[in-house]
């Protein structure tokens, strides 16, 4: 059974920094695409970014040069690290993997991932 086990939200001041992990159990995903979506109260799920087997890495808009994802495959996790936090980052940040392939194109799409993790709470004070 795969699991999706998110770790390290929690409360931070604007312009601080945060560090969320996700390990992987159940399977492999070094030769899949992972990324990391979020959701905030009365919003709908928006993607974070998300990171291919290759390590060619795709972010959204709202957090191009503030968040860098990464992997290591040798752990099976995968990390986003967020700087520069602004009160409108604050939602429940989920990591999502899939086994399959996503083109460029789709990796950014939660239709692209079939696992989901439970999801972790990140809140940015102003």
């Amino acid at each position: 059974q795969v699991q999706l086990v998110e770790s390290g939200g929690g409360l931070v001041q604007a312009g601080g920094s945060l560090r969320l992990s996700c390990a992987a159990s159940g399977r492999t995903f070094s030769n899949s695409a992972m990324g990391w979506f979020r959701q905030a109260p009365g919003k709908e799920r928006e993607s974070v970014a998300a990171i291919r087997w290759g390590y060619n890495k795709f972010y959204g808009d709202s957090v191009k040069g503030r968040f860098t994802i990464s992997r290591d495959n040798a752990k099976n996790t995968v990390y986003l690290r967020m700087n520069s936090l602004k009160p409108e980052d604050t939602a429940v940040y989920y990591c999502a993997a899939t086994a399959g392939s996503p083109i460029a194109q789709n990796i950014l799409r939660s239709e692209s991932y079939e696992y989901w993790g439970q999801g972790t709470q990140v809140t940015v004070a102003s």
